[in-house]
C-alpha cells in the first residue's frame, strides 16, 4: 500500500513501562505526522477497565495499520497481537506465537539455547526462598521472567546491601514477584543489537554512570553513555550481530527488535552471552533502536517508515 497513510499510533497500557510506551508513540506520532500521514492517537488507558475498549477505539479509528508502541503486558506478550488478528487488523512488528514466547525470559531460552545460542544459565525459583537461602552462587541476578526495561532486576553479591541471605523486609523484587529468574552473573559490559529488515544494524555498548543499566538508566537523560559504534573488537562485534540476528530469526520476530548481552571481555567471543530479545523495542528520544538507525544513515521517520513498510508488505489484508 502506497501512502500516505492513515496510522493508528497504540500506546500507554498499565505495564511498568507505560511511561516509557507514551513517549515512544509520542515520537512516532509526530515523526509520521510530519512526513504527511494520517495520525489517530490511542492511549490503551491506565487499567485494564479502560483497556477493554481498545476494539471499539479500533474499529471507530478504522486505521490501515496499527503502529503498535505499547511495551510490556499486554502490549508486547501477545495479548494485543491475538486480539488484532481476530479483528483482521494489521499492525506492526512481532506477531503472537513470538510475543509469547520473546516476553518469557525462560521460553526464550527454551526457544534459542538449542540452536546453539549463548545464553546464561537460569532457574525459576520462589521469591520466599531467597529468605532462606541463596539459589546460586553469587554473584548472581534475579529479575522477573516477563518483564523489560530491567524492571525488577537486582545483583546479588557478596558484599551487597541485600543481606546474607537477603533479609526479608529489604526492598527487592522478591517483594513485588512471587517467582524471580535467577540467573549467574556476567561481569564485563553491557552492550546491544538491534535488528531491522532482515539486517544487524550495528553495537551499542552502554556505560552506566553509575550502577547498572537499570529503568532509571535507560530512560533518564544524562544517566548513561551510548557509545556507538562500540568500541569493541571487530570479531566480537560480528559475533553478536550474527546472534543478534539469528535470534530474531529463530523467533520469528517481524518489524524491529533488539538483543542485549553482556560481553565478558576476558574472553573473546567466548564470553558473549545473549540475555533477551526485546521485540517491541523504545523509540523514545534516548532510544536505541533509533540511535543506530540514526548511525547508518537513517534518520527516525525514515526507521517509523520502514517498520510500517514492512508490516504492509507481510500481513495479509
Amino acid at each position: 500500500m502506497s501512502g500516505p497513510w492513515h496510522v493508528a499510533v497504540l500506546m500507554g497500557g498499565w505495564s511498568s513501562e507505560r511511561p516509557v510506551s507514551l513517549m515512544s508513540g509520542e515520537g512516532v506520532a509526530k515523526a509520521l505526522e510530519a512526513r504527511g500521514h494520517r495520525v489517530t492517537r490511542i492511549d490503551m488507558g491506565e487499567t485494564q477497565a479502560e483497556g477493554r475498549d481498545l476494539p471499539a477505539k479500533l474499529i471507530a479509528a478504522s486505521p490501515d495499520i496499527v503502529f503498535n508502541a505499547l511495551h510490556g503486558v499486554p502490549g508486547e506478550d501477545g495479548t494485543v497481537q491475538g486480539m488484532m488478528d481476530l479483528m483482521g487488523v494489521r499492525y506492526t512488528h512481532s506477531g503472537l506465537v513470538t510475543s509469547v514466547i520473546a516476553i518469557d525470559k525462560v521460553l526464550t531460552k527454551q526457544q534459542l539455547i538449542p540452536h546453539g545460542i549463548p545464553m546464561p544459565g537460569g532457574m525459576i525459583v520462589k521469591s520466599e526462598t531467597l529468605f532462606e537461602k541463596d539459589p546460586l552462587p553469587r554473584p548472581y541476578v534475579v529479575k522477573p521472567a516477563n518483564e523489560g526495561s530491567s524492571v525488577g532486576v537486582a545483583i546479588v553479591t557478596a558484599e551487597g546491601n541485600y543481606g546474607n541471605p537477603i533479609g526479608r523486609e529489604t526492598v527487592g523484587p522478591w517483594h513485588e514477584f512471587e517467582e524471580l529468574l535467577a540467573e549467574p552473573f556476567i561481569r564485563g559490559r553491557e552492550l546491544t543489537v538491534a535488528v531491522l529488515g532482515g539486517r544487524a544494524l550495528c553495537v551499542t555498548e552502554l556505560k552506566p554512570k553509575s550502577g547498572f543499566y537499570d529503568f532509571d538508566s535507560k530512560y533518564t537523560d544524562g544517566m548513561t553513555e551510548h557509545v556507538c559504534p562500540a568500541e569493541v573488537p571487530d570479531d566480537v562485534a560480528e559475533h553478536m550481530m550474527a546472534i543478534a540476528l539469528r535470534s530474531h530469526q529463530l523467533l520469528g520476530c517481524a518489524g524491529t527488535s533488539r538483543s542485549d548481552f553482556r560481553w565478558d571481555d576476558t574472553q573473546g567471543i567466548e564470553g558473549v552471552f545473549l540475555l533477551e530479545v526485546n521485540t517491541q523495542p523504545g523509540m523514545t528520544p534516548l532510544s536505541l533502536v533509533p540511535e543506530q538507525a540514526r548511525y547508518l544513515g537513517m534518520d527516525y521517520g525514515v526507521l517509523v517508515e520502514a517498520i510500517i513498510e514492512e508490516a504492509l508488505a507481510g500481513v495479509p489484508a
